[in-house]
């Protein structure tokens, strides 16, 4: 993905801690007092533009919602978009790494991860990148409740495959998977940017749900 450069995106983050907390570090095992509630906490690794994260806050009050994205130029849409809808007291963003997990989330911080339209690395050299690797996996079981699932979808069909082996390896039961999701569109379903993109054009998008096994 190409980034447009924004000169002005890191000031406009720093005038906004309210929503990308400058100091996430300091909540690990304290995200409740972020929230001001014991909701549970949804995040999504890779969040772009925001549309998503923010569409699921907005249609789900009582889950917590934070989005995580690395990037200055790309982090800034979903605080524009945020900021727009008035900022919704159940949804955060933090501009991190997301292989950093470990570093501003404890065990049973999290309920659910949701990976959605994610570099598929094609590359058989960079698997390791990819974020349904086993490396990734391990990092999103360590922060989440027992039992706690992902959400996975992306229009990359050597993702998806690659993805559904490599959950299968790890030992998860896969609850939900489908080929087509727009074929039957479940009512709740909120689309990112990329997916709508993509829809428009034909194309389909592929979506799982799995679930780590209590150990």
């Amino acid at each position: 993905m190409r980034l447009k450069h924004k000169p002005w995106a890191a000031e406009y983050i720093a005038q906004h801690p309210n929503v990308i907390l400058p100091n996430p570090e300091d909540y690990k095992g304290k995200w409740h007092e972020v929230f001001g509630n014991n909701n549970p906490v949804h995040i999504e690794v890779g969040t772009g533009k925001g549309q998503f994260v923010l569409g699921m806050a907005q249609q789900n009050p009582d889950i917590n919602y934070i989005g995580i994205e690395l990037f200055d130029s790309v982090i800034v849409c979903a605080l524009e978009k945020i900021e727009a809808a008035n900022k919704p007291s159940n949804l955060r963003l933090l501009k991190v790494n997301g292989e950093d997990l470990e570093k501003f989330f404890t065990k049973n911080d999290v309920d659910r991860v949701y990976l959605n339209f994610s570099d598929p690395w094609p590359k058989v050299r960079h698997a390791k990148r990819r974020l349904t690797h086993e490396n990734f996996l391990k990092l999103y079981e360590n922060v989440l409740v027992d039992n706690g699932e992902i959400h996975f979808k992306t229009d990359n069909r050597g993702l998806f495959e690659y993805s559904l082996v490599s959950m299968n390896a790890y030992g998860m039961s896969l609850n939900y998977v489908s080929l087509d999701l727009h074929v039957n569109m479940p009512e709740d379903n909120v689309m990112t940017e990329y997916e709508e993109k993509f829809s428009k054009k034909g194309q389909p998008i592929y979506r799982l749900e799995c679930q780590f096994k209590t150990k």
